[in-house]
This record gives C-alpha cells, structure tokens and sequence, in this order.
C-alpha cells in the first residue's frame, strides 16, 4: 500500500513524493522532488520538475482521470525503492543519530513519547525520509490518524509553553512564507498559520506536523469546470487537517473545498467565512467541490479567513 508522504525511487535515480493512495493505471499517483546533480541529491519545485521530465523521462508525466490533474506517476514494477514514514522513523529511533537532524527528531520524538503519543503511530518524511537531509533541513513528522495528530498538537502547544520547544519567529515566519510563494500576504500567511499548532521550532530547527488518515477513499473521478472564487461558511471542519484538507460549506450548489498544499490545512474553523480562490469540479453524480492546491505553489488560489484582522 502507498499513502500520501510515503517516497518512492526509480532507477534513474529521481526520487518522487506520493501524493494518493489512488493506484491507476497500475502507477503510483506522485510528484518528483529530488533529482541526482552532481552526485548530490537537490530538492526541485513544481516547474522545475516538470520541465525535467519533459525534456527526460516524458513517459513519468501523468494525466490522471480519478483527479483530473496533470502530476507525476510511476509504474508499480519500475519503483526500485518504496520509503515508508513509519519504518523509517523506528529505524532512527532505535539506532544512534547520524547527525543533528537526526538527534532533533529523536529529541522530539522522545518528548511526545512522554506526553503519551504513541509512536507507533508517527513516521517521518521530507528530506529525512530518504536521508537526504542537510545540516539545516527542517523535520517533517507524520501522524497516522486524527486523534494522534490532535494529540500531538496539543503535546506541541504544551512543550513551547514549558520552553522546551519555541514557537517560530518573525524571521522563521518570513522564510517559511517565502518557501511556501503562496497568494496570501506575509500578514495574512502567518496570522493563519500561528493557530494551526503544527508547527514549531526545536534547537532552533523547524518541525512540521502532518497527518495521514488510513481510510482509502473510493475513486471518484472530478472535471474541472472553471475557476471560481467564492465568500461562504465553513459548517464542518472535521478533515481540516486530513490530506486532502476538506472543509465543508454552506453553499446549495457546492459541498466543500479541498486543499491538495499544505498551506492551507487546518486554515478555517467550523462557524468562520472563508474567501476561498480555486478549481471548480463535479464528479459524475453531479456533487461539486472547490479545489484548492492543483501545485504545491497553488498559485492564484487561496482560502482566507473574512474578518480575521
């Protein structure tokens, strides 16, 4: 089984992100993010990684009918790796560290541990999945199901509160913004992104939490309709936080928005307007959805709380 944050490897030594649990075509549904250069593993965004495998390995370009998107994806029988968050966290919790990104996530790791979150249900992906880390890299944790997450926000807001772990600051928030090259503004992008907890600093590293629910939806295909921009009500916001994000609104016509970038999870609560800039589709029964995040830049689409300065 591949989920969302696994990694997986090809020969031809590109490493690609999963991005759904969907299998089609018998590939793996997936993004490239690092590439060999000069024997050195390099992290590429979205244009950059499209433009390679277009000039290079074409037959990886993807158009998949379940999502109606352009995006990357590998055959099943050409994946000479599959890097799973969970196994490779037990891993580096059960031998030494090798670096100090490595001793921060066991660190950190130790600290839930303790405040009870179950390890067991954590994995770790970014960079230090496949072990490409660098001396500043940054830990990206996932937590397999919505109670563990919680937990582990909670365990996150209790350890900056104690000075064990640090909120970000201004400067973190800057280049975290500049990372991200969303469509909000720095004060908008950071207002939003304070209340979500699932973010934080330990030993002055930055430390992202994801979460995974392990509940394969059933594969129903969307057409893109247009563009839309739209001010409605957030009425659930039970999936904030899954991947895809889903917020469900108050619209006759429309049931919810569905983020695909981690910029905008968790970015609306149940009862808020939202001003929400994405793709309208429908699926075959008829249902719409906006979404929000067809690259990880999502550029030009937006979901922003109304009223919130």
């Amino acid at each position: 089984m591949f989920y969302p944050k696994d990694f997986i490897s090809t020969a031809d030594g590109l490493v690609f992100a999963v991005v759904s649990d969907v299998i089609e075509d018998d590939r793996v549904l997936c993004f490239l993010r690092y590439v060999q250069s000069q024997g050195r593993w390099r992290k590429v965004n979205t244009h950059a990684a499209n433009e390679l495998l277009a000039q290079h390995h074409p037959h990886l370009l993807f158009h998949s009918d379940t999502l109606d998107a352009d995006l990357h994806a590998v055959a099943i029988g050409d994946i000479v790796r599959h890097y799973q968050p969970r196994q490779r966290l037990a891993e580096m919790m059960a031998a030494p560290a090798a670096d100090p990104v490595e001793r921060d996530c066991r660190r950190l790791c130790g600290l839930l541990s303790e405040r009870g979150v179950s390890l067991q249900a954590v994995g770790v992906t970014g960079s230090l999945l496949p072990g490409f880390q660098g001396l500043t890299s940054d830990i990206d944790l996932v937590f397999y199901g919505r109670d563990v997450f919680h937990q582990a926000r909670t365990a996150m807001q209790r350890l900056v509160e104690q000075g064990t772990c640090q909120a970000l600051s201004d400067q973190d928030w800057q280049e975290s913004y500049r990372r991200r090259d969303c469509d909000l503004s720095l004060q908008e992008y950071v207002w939003h992104e304070r209340r979500k907890f699932n973010k934080t600093m330990i030993s002055g590293r930055k430390v992202d939490l994801n979460m995974i629910v392990n509940s394969p939806q059933a594969s129903i295909e969307y057409s893109k309709l247009g563009r839309i921009n739209l001010q409605t009500q957030v009425i659930d916001d039970e999936r904030a936080f899954d991947y895809p994000a889903e917020f469900v609104i108050d619209n006759e016509r429309i049931a919810s928005v569905v983020c695909f970038t981690a910029t905008y999870t968790g970015q609306a609560k149940r009862g808020e307007r939202i001003d929400v800039a994405g793709q309208l589709e429908q699926a075959a029964d008829g249902s719409r959805r906006i979404v929000v995040g067809s690259s990880r830049e999502a550029q030009g689409e937006y979901i922003k709380v109304l009223h919130a300065h």
